[in-house]
């Protein structure tokens, strides 16, 4: 394995950004149930570590008239942190959103959200394309069926993500045990 391939897998907190995709009340209870509680579940935990990780965040809402608004349990954990509305399956495609990525000066995306292959592969794929680093947290993104989750994760991969969970990115982003920051995820993921 290449030092690049290597470099690729770490992620460094100060140059990390978690982008949580369509997280919306009617497309949330149109996941398969497993896969989509258990989204939810690891969203918040991001939201708890975000302020201890410096983490900025950005959320899309894709035609919120139809969809409704970003679900209540996430809305809570990221109160501060406005959704930006999106036509486009591919949440960088819309230019407000793009900014708002590029205005963090960050290149490592933690890709997140809703439905996996759909709009986080075209989002990943776009993403690769443009030179960030992309890790998709499998255990927070969802897709209405297990098939189409397992299909948009292989997309993903296919087109140059890291394929992880919300536990390998925090305790990477920390780096070591004994610390405050350790002993605080430490209880976030429990």
């Amino acid at each position: 394995m290449s030092a690049e391939v290597i470099s690729d897998l770490k992620v460094d907190r100060a140059d990390a950004v978690l982008l949580i995709v369509d997280v919306q009340e009617r497309l949330a209870s149109a996941m398969d149930p497993t896969l989509g509680t258990r989204a939810i579940l690891n969203l918040v935990r991001l939201g708890a570590a975000r302020t201890l990780l410096g983490l900025p965040v950005i959320i899309t809402e894709q035609y919120p008239k139809g969809l409704g608004p970003t679900v209540a349990d996430v809305r809570s954990a990221y109160g501060d942190v406005p959704a930006h509305e999106k036509v486009c399956f591919e949440a960088v495609a819309d230019h407000p959103i793009a900014a708002a990525l590029w205005d963090t000066g960050r290149r490592t995306v933690l890709l997140t959200g809703m439905e996996t292959h759909i709009c986080v592969f075209q989002t990943a794929r776009a993403l690769c394309a443009e030179g960030f680093r992309v890790h998709v947290l499998e255990d927070a993104v969802a897709s209405r069926t297990r098939d189409n989750w397992e299909v948009g994760l292989s997309l993903c991969a296919k087109a140059g993500a890291v394929r992880t969970s919300t536990e390998v990115v925090l305790f990477d982003m920390i780096g070591k045990a004994g610390s405050d920051d350790f002993r605080a995820i430490s209880k976030i993921v429990k």
